[in-house]
């Protein structure tokens, strides 16, 4: 057998390589021109006061000292909603698509035509979405406030009151919660079935599967919707743009429509720059403490079966 010469090897690899960097092209192009590049020019114009019309000027770091001191009034409130907004839907997004998917993982007939249709919702577009639960939330001919006339309860204002504006938004992202469940779901159907079995020959219940078994080897996927939730929850658009713009009395001005509103309504652009790289802030410092705290609640198997 003849050994190819270490000169046609390296053409080989240089080919390889070449035509590997051309195939990846595509993404590393759009990567730089839509993604490293748009993040590099509204880090400057974060430095500016650039308005599109007139020339910019460079301001140093006082868009950054107008939101933090003060100055802009809605900066703060923003946030406030915003968080306000992830602390209840972040929550309660986990909670019910991890019992929806404990349900939809139990060995009965025309399961995958119930995964299908708990899946359905995720894929309508936020607009659509958005103009049907402004029908579905409408104070005098809504199907919800119906439901609870029928029940004998009180009627709601829902995303036209103050109070129950962002609550009303958190009940309608239970809408789409199809994706997080699939997750949940592929989850369940990696826990090992010797370990069920165990539980069941110590003579364990079903609470106790749950428990001790379920709950601790789903806590990397819990982990993984955690972030996504927290990183998805701080960017929410959509519905206040569509349902509410911001109101009523800016009790659903989140985050992100205030960057849009100071961006495309006020063309402050580098006042909405700044605004955008705090809110990257924000993410990152959320994110790595949910990574740092996942050394005390999520839990993995290594060659020792031990955490």
């Amino acid at each position: 057998m003849v050994k190819p010469s270490s000169s046609s090897f390296k053409t080989r690899r240089k080919n390889e390589a070449f035509y590997g960097y051309l195939f990846a092209s595509p993404v590393i192009l759009g990567f730089l021109i839509f993604v490293l590049g748009p993040m590099i020019a509204s880090f400057i114009y974060s430095f500016t006061d650039y308005n599109v019309i007139s020339k910019m000027n460079f301001i140093g770091t006082r868009n950054y000292q107008n939101l933090f001191n003060g100055t802009d009034p809605f900066f703060y409130k923003s946030l406030g909603v915003t968080a306000y907004y992830v602390l209840l839907s972040v929550p309660l997004q986990i909670v019910c698509s991890f019992l929806m998917a404990l349900l939809l993982n139990q060995n009965i007939k025309g399961k995958s035509i119930f995964r299908t249709i708990f899946y359905l919702p995720t894929i309508v577009p936020v607009v659509a979405s958005s103009v049907l639960f402004l029908w579905l939330l409408n104070p005098d001919i809504g199907l919800f406030n119906q439901i609870l006339e029928f029940l004998g309860l009180p009627k709601s204002q829902w995303i036209y009151s103050e109070k129950m504006a962002v609550p009303s938004l958190v009940l309608m992202s239970l809408w789409s919660i199809g994706g997080i469940t699939v997750i949940f779901l592929a989850g369940l159907q990696g826990v090992p079935r010797h370990l069920y079995e165990a539980v069941e020959v110590d003579g364990g219940k079903g609470w106790h599967r749950l428990l001790y078994v379920t709950i601790p080897l789903m806590t990397p996927t819990i982990f993984f919707n955690t972030v996504m939730g927290l990183i998805g929850g701080f960017q929410i658009f959509g519905q206040a743009y569509i349902m509410t713009q911001g109101g009523p009395n800016n009790a659903t001005l989140f985050y992100s429509f205030y960057l849009y509103r100071e961006a495309f309504d006020n063309f402050r652009m580098g006042s909405a720059s700044a605004i955008a790289w705090v809110l990257f802030v924000i993410i990152l410092i959320l994110t790595l403490l949910v990574f740092k705290s996942s050394n005390l609640w999520v839990y993995s198997e290594n060659e020792e079966g031990k955490r």
